[in-house]
């Protein structure tokens, strides 16, 4: 129970802040046509989990709780894109470029698609 606790109150956390960095670097880029929040929120939350994660796989400054808390919540609330980014750099780093070029082509495709799918399916059930 701990451990859910841990994610979901890093979850909340990592959710406003998103909702906060998005918001500003939208209204201070001054665009409507570009995404500019959501670009900046996937690579700040890329360059921290890099950076949290050579430290914790080099220095082991994290405890279990504390990787959850920080990686699971804080960075999963401010952006599942920085878990994606940091598994598929472990996979390319561990040899596995199969599994890396399949986990981008997979996140990549099927995750557009399931957009679209769901799209789709609520379309069709009201309209």
């Amino acid at each position: 129970m701990t451990n859910i606790l841990l994610v979901g109150a890093g979850g909340f956390i990592g959710s406003v802040l998103r909702y906060l960095v998005s918001g500003w670097v939208q209204q201070a880029m001054k665009s409507v046509g570009f995404p500019f929040g959501t670009l900046a929120v996937n690579v700040i939350g890329c360059f921290i989990i890099g950076f949290l994660a050579q430290l914790a796989e080099t220095r082991g400054v994290f405890t279990t709780e504390s990787r959850l808390f920080v990686f699971v919540g804080i960075l999963g609330g401010f952006t599942t894109f920085s878990s994606f980014g940091n598994e598929t750099l472990n996979l390319a780093r561990d040899s596995q470029m199969l599994n890396a070029f399949a986990n981008i082509g997979a996140n990549l495709i099927v995750g557009l698609f399931a957009v679209w799918l769901g799209r789709t399916i609520s379309y069709l059930i009201w309209r």
